[in-house]
């Protein structure tokens, strides 16, 4: 009788332990977690898109651990905005927003720098566009301007111009461009409220500002344009498809940029909810809190 309770007793441990091991093995990451709200792109890109007109590799975790590329550290882990133009106090809130929002959304202290005027810009580095705006060479920008006037604690210094910026003759125009060996890069507010900031257009023209300069930073933490779902690091062509793309980073692209930023997770996505519910930004507040369902 003895012996046959003990067999019973230790058949019930052993199905326990199973049990307990078979949740604990179930049991999801963050990343594993939030993976289920990113929403995949469509094997077929619309004609005139970014992925329609660029045949790019799919950069895995993998890939993205292999490289050369910029993390912060002791000493260089502050990131740096530095404005170039007349600005006018729309346009500078919408700065102090945009610091606000990289200083959340990369977990690291950001600054924002003295304003340099626009006669820094040299006469051969500006054109007149086929619009008839003023546009500077953004490529100047990077490395006549802000490489220069990197401060020594930074670890990337993004510019930030109303005036447009083009790359080079053929190309009409450029949201933004960047240095990854350098970590600098520069965004122009331009084209993201039509030329014109006003208050009824602000959030949609903040919005863009935050995409296009998280986006490009990104990139100088070593993050490729991003083939997994619909992503902030997703390439693009037009304010159309820059309006598309969601500020959101996917599940892959945060597993990356944590692995070079270590953060809190949680608090972050409850930092970037609050960002969003406090600037009406009702899209990615929808998506932040979507996330934040499956972490809690």
């Amino acid at each position: 009788m003895n012996r046959g309770k003990y067999n019973f007793t230790f058949l019930f441990f052993s199905v326990a332990v199973l049990l307990l091991f078979s949740c604990q093995k179930q049991k999801k990451n963050y990343y594993e977690s939030i993976a289920s709200n990113d929403i995949k792109l469509s094997s077929s890109p619309k004609p005139g898109s970014w992925r329609y007109n660029h045949d790019e590799h799919f950069q895995t975790f993998e890939d993205f651990q292999k490289l050369k590329r910029i993390k912060p550290g002791p000493g260089k882990n502050t990131i740096y905005l530095q404005p170039i133009g007349a600005f006018d106090e729309l346009q500078k809130k919408e700065i102090t927003l945009t610091k606000e929002y990289l200083k959340t959304y990369y977990q690291l202290e950001t600054k924002i720098l003295p304003t340099l005027p626009n006669k820094i810009f040299t006469e051969n580095v500006k054109r007149i566009s086929k619009e008839g705006n003023e546009q500077i060479l953004a490529g100047y920008v990077l490395d006549s301007i802000l490489i220069r006037r990197k401060p020594k604690d930074a670890v990337v210094l993004m510019g930030i111009t109303e005036k447009d910026l083009f790359p080079k003759p053929e190309w009409n125009y450029v949201f933004g461009l960047a240095s990854y060996e350098d970590g600098v890069g520069v965004t122009s507010m331009y084209r993201f409220a039509g030329g014109h900031l006003t208050h009824s257009n602000f959030n949609e023209s903040l919005l863009r500002l935050v995409k296009i300069s998280s986006h490009e930073i990104g990139h100088m933490f070593g993050i490729s344009h991003c083939l997994n779902a619909n992503c902030v690091m997703n390439g693009t062509n037009s304010l159309t498809e820059t309006d598309y793309h969601f500020a959101r980073a996917c599940s892959l692209c945060q597993r990356k940029l944590n692995s070079s930023i270590r953060y809190n997770n949680k608090k972050r996505l409850l930092e970037l909810k609050n960002f969003f519910e406090n600037q009406h930004l009702n899209t990615e507040l929808t998506l932040a809190n979507q996330d934040l369902n499956l972490v809690q």
